[in-house]
């Protein structure tokens, strides 16, 4: 039997503070006040086994650690005006705690349960800390902790950076000492830089390039659309699939070395080389999530700093390997103008459009991966050729989505236990699940096959 009850963390005099949002958190905030009953969709959700088993008091003195550290923590949001946003870092208050008590053999199911109910509510950015806390108790002592976050105070590098630093509180570390040890940027920090002058010209030459990349582009990448008349269609589903592959965790390393690029470019040029084969236009266009997580400040900061990068392939179509070599240069003057102000570009890009001169910039590319874990840590690797190994892909078809705004196709890689995933989101107007199919596979066989060439 579970029982259900409640527990707070107080916090008491911790740092405070109100000033304009970052881009970042502006970004994000701007999209999940649009999406409704959709927005839990972007919430940061974890649920992880604390071995051995705490006292709560243990626990909960950890988490205040963690909102001592980390300022966007116990931040709220304001709107200001037509086009501001606020920041406010509250100095104290209480975060309630869900607490579910049950057996030890049913930790892991009410952890679950629990998971599914914090994460599958919108925040109330205006009056609640963007960090919802669940809690399974067992006789008495914590079994399984539940952390989600809102999007607008972090990203997914940033909970992993929560994660760690919850291990380094657990190991004896204490907010001041890891302070010290690794200074953080906060978002107000943040958000002083980019109204700085060099932060606006960063800013200025970011939009700049969107501009000219936007109206170099093409204004329609598929070039027979699957199903137009479902375009209009409000309340049509976007199929996501999923391709688990180990032979793509295999292949894409011996790929990288042989053309002397990293593994990221080799599966952006991958993606890139197969829109293009699958639409019929040469020159593709893909929004790249990028953390812009580059000065060791950015890297250990707990924040949503990930801005979007528009990256611009011309002759996509060409060859494999010539894709991929020229992603690594053109991805890298895409990554230089990926921190800018949103909403500012949202509006040259709207005129753009009104006028018929913005390329068709609905097709997306995220590299979820931690750079720091790898499909095989935790598993051998295979010793099956490739060509063998290729007949060991799974696809599914996990869930549909709502229609998504300038969306035809958004495609995440993503680490596995001895496997990469590609997952993919598309508009059923512009590719249909068979179309879907081909591409995931398209995309696999482009890398595997490149592999093979080498030596299987």
């Amino acid at each position: 039997m579970t029982t259900v009850n409640e527990r707070t963390i107080r916090l008491d005099s911790a740092r405070t503070g109100k000033g304009p949002a970052t881009w970042g958190q502006r970004a994000i905030w701007g999209v999940v006040t649009r999406l409704g009953d959709d927005a839990p969709r972007y919430n940061v959700p974890a649920e992880l086994p604390v071995s051995p088993p705490l006292p709560p008091s243990r626990v909960l003195a950890e988490l205040t650690e963690l909102l001592l550290l980390h300022d966007s923590l116990h931040t709220r949001f304001l709107p200001d005006g037509p086009d501001g946003l606020l920041q406010v870092v509250d100095g104290s208050g209480e975060l309630p705690v869900e607490v579910r008590t049950c057996s030890a053999a049913e930790a892991a199911e009410v952890g679950a349960a629990l998971l599914r109910e914090l994460a599958g509510r919108s925040f109330d950015h205006e009056r609640e800390w963007p960090l919802r806390v669940g809690l399974v108790e067992c006789e008495g002592e914590v079994h399984r902790l539940v952390l989600v976050g809102s999007h607008a105070a972090m990203d997914y590098w940033g909970q992993g950076r929560l994660l760690r630093d919850l291990e380094s509180v657990r190991a004896g570390e204490t907010a001041e000492s890891l302070r010290l040890a690794r200074p953080a940027l906060q978002p107000l920090e943040a958000a002083e830089f980019q109204a700085s002058p060099l932060g606006r010209r960063r800013d200025e030459a970011a939009r700049r390039h969107w501009v000219e990349q936007l109206t170099a582009g093409p204004r329609q990448i598929f070039r027979e659309p699957a199903a137009p008349e479902l375009a209009a269609d409000p309340d049509r589903l976007f199929p996501n699939a999923l391709l688990r592959s180990p032979a793509l965790a295999v292949a894409v390393g011996r790929v990288a070395a042989e053309l002397e690029v990293s593994d990221a470019a080799v599966l952006l040029g991958a993606v890139s080389h197969q829109l293009a084969l699958s639409s019929g236009s040469s020159d593709v266009l893909f929004q790249v999530v990028v953390g812009n997580r580059f000065q060791p400040a950015a890297a250990a900061a707990v924040s949503t700093v990930a801005q979007e990068a528009l990256f611009r392939l011309p002759d996509a179509d060409r060859d494999f390997g010539d894709a991929v070599r020229r992603t690594r240069s053109l991805a890298f003057a895409a990554f230089r103008h990926a921190a800018y102000d949103k909403w500012a570009l949202d509006r040259e890009i709207a005129l753009l459009a009104e006028k018929g001169e913005a390329a068709d910039h609905s097709y997306w590319w995220n590299d979820t991966r931690d750079p720091g874990v790898g499909p095989f840590d935790t598993v051998e690797r295979p010793r099956a050729a490739l060509s063998e190994l290729i007949g060991r892909t799974v696809l599914t078809w996990p869930t549909d989505f709502p229609a998504r705004r300038n969306v035809s196709m958004a495609v995440d890689v993503l680490t596995a236990p001895g496997a990469l995933d590609l997952a993919m989101t598309a508009d059923p107007a512009v590719i249909d699940r068979a179309g879907m199919e081909r591409f995931l596979r398209g995309v696999e066989r482009l890398v595997v096959a490149e592999a093979i060439a080498l030596g299987d």
